[in-house]
């Protein structure tokens, strides 16, 4: 072969690969700038048959001129994808084939890795793929746990719920007339042996306790799991956790969209297209409109929806812009659309700036060596004592609040 100047270009590589992932099996096509096919061959997804794909690859020359497309480097091509990219080959995610290739050429792996081929030399429909190695894909793994063990809790609070409607009429008005936290409480307290053990009353007082048992277990490895994600949040994303409306779940969905290469998303508007955040043209004839966007990462897009709603809720100027918005004829769902739009861009440019901030005092130490108590300091700022608390252990960081916190033990007198 003659030597030829090879760059990671997908417009000059000499060759194109395409590969269909599965479970098992990984199937790889390889075609020249012609479009004639090179190569194509299935290999299981053990590391002796990664190791057989990069050799198989090996053979047509160094990783420069070859441009690698991947389906699902998130999934079943994550593991490849690592290697791939370690071993200097340029990857990209590729759609997988649409209809009218599978009506007309069928449905194989091998025709849809030469699709994915074809796709990744068109340029079209591919995309940089996450690198799925650092602080954003240790943050996916917790963020997805926890949120399974939320969604666990809320069922067994639904049990509960429905059980006691139909259970014995003195335990039904004893619990349902209480709040939830205290209904779980006093559950969690029950002693159902001293009910006689031949009664109604025993099995169904054992049922309940027995989930409020499992909730609270649950919901202790939930809040460990949140522990975890602020340590990696303040160590990695600090000035993210610093946007107003921003807290530790939020702001791990935001990192996680994003990834560990942010950098990767072009510029704010494909982040927001990314979140599902902003208009999509559906104008026909006459007819000029925008619809909303049900595509995108939907919990980028649900994080922005809560950081939204809780500026609407305590952000002075947010409430003025959704006020004069109001006067001009818009509605609330139209003034939620455009700040999650501008949210992107303020979110955006914190992503792809480096995360640094100036050193942070340590407001507990700081309250606690002037003799003051978190009550004395909630009176003075006319807030609540949990809120004092969350801020000092940065478990819901509220910057406004701690800006003012902040000043105000700065400016008080240690006794």
């Amino acid at each position: 072969m003659a030597e030829t100047k090879r760059t990671n270009h997908r417009g000059d590589a000499l060759f194109y690969v395409g590969i269909d992932t599965h479970t098992d099996t990984h199937t790889i096509a390889v075609i020249n700038a012609a479009q004639h096919t090179e190569l194509t061959g299935t290999y299981p997804t053990t590391p002796k048959g990664l190791s057989a794909i990069v050799k198989e690859l090996g053979q047509f020359g160094d990783p420069e001129g070859l441009v690698i497309g991947i389906e699902g480097t998130n999934s079943y091509g994550a593991s490849l994808n690592r290697r791939l990219q370690a071993d200097g080959y340029t990857t990209f995610e590729v759609l997988r084939p649409p209809r009218q290739v599978r009506h007309m050429d069928g449905k194989s792996d091998p025709i849809d890795a030469l699709e994915a081929a074809r796709t990744v030399m068109s340029g079209k429909g591919v995309s940089i793929p996450k690198l799925g190695q650092g602080p954003a894909e240790a943050l996916r793994y917790l963020h997805i746990v926890r949120g399974k063990y939320v969604s666990t809790m809320t069922g067994l609070l639904n049990m509960i719920i429905s059980l006691l409607i139909t259970a014995p009429t003195p335990l039904r008005q004893k619990y349902t007339k209480t709040s939830t936290s205290k209904t779980l409480k006093t559950l969690l307290a029950s002693r159902p042996g001293s009910a006689d053990p031949s009664s109604v009353d025993f099995h169904v007082m054992t049922a309940l306790k027995s989930m409020a048992q499992t909730h609270a277990t649950i919901k202790e490895s939930a809040d460990r799991l949140e522990r975890q994600m602020q340590v990696i949040l303040q160590e990695h994303y600090p000035a993210l956790l610093r946007v107003f409306g921003v807290g530790t779940i939020t702001a791990a969905s935001l990192a996680i969209t994003a990834g560990d290469n942010p950098r990767r998303i072009r510029n704010e508007a494909a982040f927001a297209k990314l979140c599902g955040a902003c208009p999509i043209p559906a104008s026909s004839g006459k007819t000029n409109r925008h619809r909303v966007n049900h595509g995108g990462d939907r919990q980028g897009d649900q994080a922005l929806h809560q950081i939204a709603l809780v500026r609407m809720s305590c952000h002075q100027p947010t409430r003025d812009y959704v006020e004069k918005q109001m006067k001009r004829g818009r509605t609330k769902k139209e003034i939620l659309r455009q700040l999650k739009r501008a949210l992107c861009r303020e979110i955006y440019r914190v992503l792809t700036r480096p995360q640094i901030i100036e050193d942070e005092i340590n407001l507990r130490e700081l309250r606690v060596s002037k003799g003051i108590s978190q009550t004395q300091a909630a009176q003075a700022l006319d807030t609540y004592p949990a809120r004092i608390s969350e801020i000092e252990t940065g478990r819901r960081p509220q910057p406004a609040l701690k800006d003012r916190y902040k000043q105000w033990l700065q400016t008080i007198d240690t006794p």
